[in-house]
C-alpha cells in the first residue's frame, strides 16, 4: 500500500516504450489556434488579457535587453500551468513531478542568464560574488558561499516545483484513501474527509498555478541581474 501511493509518479509506458514525450506534447493541443480577429470569444479574450497582464508585470523590471526573453518565458508559464492543472486530473500523470524534467527547464534557461551577464557585464556580473563593504578577512569565506548559492539556483528552481507537487498529489491521495475507508466505518468521519479533501484540491489548483508563476518569476530575476 505504501509502495503504491508513488506508482502515480511512475513514467507510463506502453509495451516497454515510455510514453512521458505523449505527456508532455498532448498539453499543447488544448491551446486555441491563432485567429486574425481581433475578438474571437470570451475564452480568447480572458487568456489574451491574462497573458498580457503577466508580460507586463514580469518585464516592467528588466531592461529592454530583456525583453526579447518574453515569449520564452510566458510560453513556458503556460506550459507549466496546463501540465500542472490537467496532472490534478483522475488517471493523469503529471510529468513536472518528475526532478528531471524540472532541471530541463532550469539548468539551461540559469545557464544562458549566467552567460549573458558574463559576456554582457562581467565586471557587475562577478561583482555579484562580493557585497560591496565587505571586511577583507571575509572576503574569500563570502566569494565561497555567494558561488555556491549561485550554483544552487538552479536545482532550487527543479526541486522546488518538483516538491510542491509530488507533496500535494501524496496528500490527496492519503486523503482521498482515507474517506474511501472510512465511507462503510465512519460516515461522517469520510464526509468530513471528502469535504476537507475537495478543499485541498482547490487549494492545489492555487498551488499549480503559483508555481508555475513562481518558476518563470524568478527565472526573470535572475535574467534581471544580468541584463
Amino acid at each position: 500500500m505504501i509502495m503504491s501511493f508513488f506508482d502515480q509518479f511512475l513514467s507510463p509506458s506502453l509495451i516497454g516504450i515510455p510514453l512521458i514525450a505523449l505527456a508532455i506534447l498532448i498539453p499543447w493541443l488544448t491551446f486555441p489556434t491563432p485567429t486574425n480577429r481581433w475578438l474571437n470569444n470570451r475564452l480568447i479574450t480572458l487568456q489574451g488579457w491574462f497573458i498580457n497582464r503577466f508580460v507586463y508585470q514580469l518585464m516592467q523590471p528588466i531592461n529592454l535587453g530583456g525583453h526579447k526573453w518574453a515569449m520564452l518565458l510566458t510560453a513556458l508559464m503556460l506550459f507549466l500551468i496546463t501540465i500542472n492543472l490537467l496532472g490534478l486530473l483522475p488517471y493523469t500523470f503529471t510529468p513536472t513531478t518528475q526532478l528531471s524534467l524540472n532541471m530541463a527547464f532550469a539548468l539551461p534557461l540559469w545557464l544562458t542568464t549566467v552567460l549573458i551577464g558574463m559576456l554582457n557585464q562581467p565586471t557587475i556580473a562577478l561583482g555579484h560574488l562580493l557585497p560591496e563593504g565587505t571586511p577583507t578577512p571575509l572576503i574569500p569565506i563570502l566569494i565561497i558561499i555567494e558561488t555556491i548559492s549561485l550554483f544552487i539556483r538552479p536545482l532550487a528552481l527543479g526541486v522546488r516545483l518538483t516538491a510542491n507537487l509530488t507533496a500535494g498529489h501524496l496528500l490527496m491521495q492519503l486523503i482521498a484513501t482515507a474517506a474511501f475507508v472510512l465511507l462503510t466505518i465512519m460516515p461522517t468521519v469520510a464526509l468530513l474527509t471528502s469535504t476537507i479533501l475537495f478543499l485541498l484540491t482547490i487549494l492545489e489548483v492555487a498551488v499549480a498555478m503559483i508555481q508555475a508563476y513562481v518558476f518563470v518569476l524568478l527565472l526573470s530575476l535572475y535574467l534581471q541581474e544580468n541584463v
